[in-house]
């Protein structure tokens, strides 16, 4: 009985309702920090709220605004640019921001690369292409949607694990929707520049369809903040 009722509060703990619709992306960051340090559990070295679902419904507007995070946009644009060289190695990243960030130093391989270069991932299989082509010559398509954790990779996964499952993109009302779709989400770090990375994704496709975006949608099985952050 005791068991029952442990495991009765540490569901209403994790099962908290979230608000589910943000203009930006920068109004998500804001709430979410809040929402992750009053009501967060405690999950490793973080505070975690768990199945975090949201739409950006201008995710064009890609600013994260609040001076406490100090977010880099020269850096995200860096960043994006690297993606879009499908080049795994860290030293690519150097060259485009002028200097390598710890973080991804810390995640390469002997090879200095890493698996969360997305557009690395994007190119494989010619996945952007493929989901052009999908949406192109079918606006009712389910099928526009780009992979990247793939669990049969998992022994190349040893120092740097993808963040994101996948995106999917589907066209309603003649707008460019997308769905991101996350196994861990860090806000502070990760959305922040993420979600630059995806918008952008988003519209890239968006133009070359001739078409414009419509809702950002993310989810997040994990979201949470590293508790130095909090």
């Amino acid at each position: 009985m005791l068991f029952g009722r442990n495991i009765t509060n540490i569901a209403d703990t994790i099962m908290i309702s979230t608000k589910s619709n943000f203009k930006t992306a920068s109004e998500a960051f804001d709430y979410f920090f809040i929402k992750i340090k009053n009501k967060g559990v405690d999950f490793g070295e973080t505070k975690a709220l768990f199945n975090v679902g949201f739409y950006i419904h201008n995710p064009s507007d890609k600013q994260i605004k609040a001076r406490y995070r100090k977010w880099n946009k020269k850096y995200a644009a860096a960043e994006w640019a690297w993606y879009l060289s499908a080049d795994p190695k860290i030293s690519k990243l150097g060259e485009l921001n002028g200097s390598i960030p710890p973080i991804w130093k810390k995640m390469a391989d002997k090879n200095g690369e890493v698996n969360s270069n997305y557009g690395y991932q994007w190119q494989r299989h010619n996945q952007i292409d493929r989901v052009i082509q999908k949406l192109r010559f079918d606006n009712d398509t389910r099928q526009a949607a780009i992979s990247i954790y793939d669990g049969k990779e998992w022994t190349s996964y040893q120092t740097d694990t993808p963040c994101t499952y996948a995106v999917q993109f589907s066209i309603i009302d003649n707008k460019l929707c997308m769905s991101v779709y996350m196994r861990s989400n860090d806000l502070w770090y990760g959305f922040c520049n993420d979600q630059y990375q995806f918008a952008s994704l988003q519209q890239m496709i968006a133009d070359k369809l001739s078409i414009e975006t419509g809702w950002y949608y993310h989810h997040a099985h994990n979201l949470h903040l590293y508790n130095d952050k909090i």
